[in-house]
């Protein structure tokens, strides 16, 4: 590939999620012939299925709190964020006609919460732009410099001056993101971080009688204590969901990352819940104690506490029978009642994940040092985010970013 063309540059993006089509947008209008190929009948469709309940496009919170809910990227993530602010990913919204609002918990919404319409008019924007697009193109990597697609007529062989790669993570692998990818780069000497799921679900090993009984059920009014990265105790309230093998939900997600690397560094991991967060200690305490006459420990704490259930169930699965009939180790359970995680649950279930290309194998232009000419975007870079808009705002920013560093290589910008 070479780093200039006396034409038109043909720049070739490979992947059609959003870093990849923002990547197709920056170079269209930097003066690009823009080719986009994606393995699927058609792009965008983790996008799409993101958006199935809400389409949560950014958040609205200060951009330092904003910037740190990237952890130890932040740094790496901030450089895209500051050419593409969450403030700017609205007013671009804003720019496709799209209208959004900020809902109560600080996220950024389109007016009618779906993906489709925004999908659809950003499409009509690249077409008019001279993006074309090439669906059921599968990449197989490179032959004699060329990029090499397996497609419904045979193997193709396509020669452009760059290269964009938006090829997604390992999650919902039925939607493209398979991570087939990261063997490719590999072998040619990138440095590949293993991906990992990242959003995720845990397994806990619960037993017959409760899974049958509470799979399904959710926690509503619940926190959970962990220990966080640097091993200090923390507390977080929120909701979840009891599943068949363990446990998921959003706040089981936004706490999966340094859960899921105390598995990988342990073999399990151990949270405490707390089954009262509206109640202090004491007021627990001084509940369970109280002479509860005739009636069983479960009413009791039914009708002092409110812990019914799901959340009745948890006492009796995670304490043995010496422990549920003191109240006095009772009260501190409901407070602190010890979990034990056994494993996330597959990478293909998660929301997101983590790992891939390597900050450090990419230049100051998002290309990868060890192949001139191809850069990187998007959810394939090694960094990871929780839910609530972060995860679709860095897509955005790396694939603009990506874009504009292609410009910069071509002498175009």
């Amino acid at each position: 590939m070479s780093a200039s063309s006396p034409s038109q540059p043909r720049v070739a993006i490979i992947g059609g999620g959003p870093a990849g089509l923002m990547a197709a947008e920056v170079l269209a209008a930097g003066g690009a012939a823009v080719d986009v190929y994606d393995a699927m009948a058609s792009v965008g469709r983790k996008f799409l299925l993101a958006g199935k309940g809400g389409m949560n496009i950014t958040h609205s919170e200060p951009i330092d709190a904003f910037v740190a809910r990237y952890g130890a990227r932040s740094g790496d993530v901030a450089r895209w964020l500051g050419d593409f602010t969450p403030g700017q990913v609205r007013d671009w919204i804003h720019g496709l006609g799209i209208d959004t609002f900020v809902g109560t918990s600080g996220r950024v919404f389109p007016t009618d919460m779906k993906a489709a319409p925004l999908l659809r008019a950003w499409l009509h924007r690249l077409r008019e732009a001279g993006v074309r697009f090439h669906m059921r193109h599968r990449w197989q990597g490179w032959r004699d410099g060329q990029l090499l697609f397996a497609t419904p007529e045979g193997e193709l062989a396509v020669e452009a001056d760059a290269t964009v790669l938006a090829l997604g993570g390992a999650s919902w692998a039925r939607l493209g993101s398979d991570g087939a990818w990261a063997p490719l780069l590999a072998a040619r000497g990138a440095e590949v971080a293993p991906l990992v799921p990242s959003n995720c679900g845990f397994d806990t090993g619960w037993s017959a009688h409760f899974s049958e009984k509470h799979a399904g059920a959710p926690l509503t009014t619940v926190a959970i204590g962990y220990e966080d990265r640097d091993g200090r105790r923390a507390r977080r309230q929120g909701q979840f969901v009891v599943t068949a093998t363990g446990i998921e939900g959003s706040l089981v997600y936004a706490l999966s990352a340094p859960l899921r690397d105390q598995i990988a560094a342990r073999g399990e991991t151990t949270i405490w819940l707390d089954l009262a967060p509206d109640h202090d200690g004491e007021r627990v305490r001084a509940e369970v104690l109280r002479p509860r006459g005739s009636r069983s420990m479960s009413s009791h704490l039914q009708s002092r506490l409110g812990i019914k259930g799901v959340k009745a169930g948890l006492l009796r699965e995670c304490l043995d029978a010496a422990a549920y009939n003191d109240p006095e180790r009772l009260a501190a359970a409901i407070k602190a009642l010890p979990l034990v995680l056994k494993r996330t649950r597959p990478i293909d279930e998660a929301i997101s994940s983590a790992g891939g290309l390597r900050f450090e194998a990419l230049d100051g232009n998002a290309m990868i040092k060890v192949l001139p000419g191809v850069f990187a975007a998007g959810e394939m870079i090694d960094w990871e985010a929780p839910t609530g808009g972060y995860l679709l705002t860095a897509c955005f920013g790396s694939g603009r970013a990506a874009g504009a560093g292609v410009l910069r290589w071509l002498g175009r910008a």
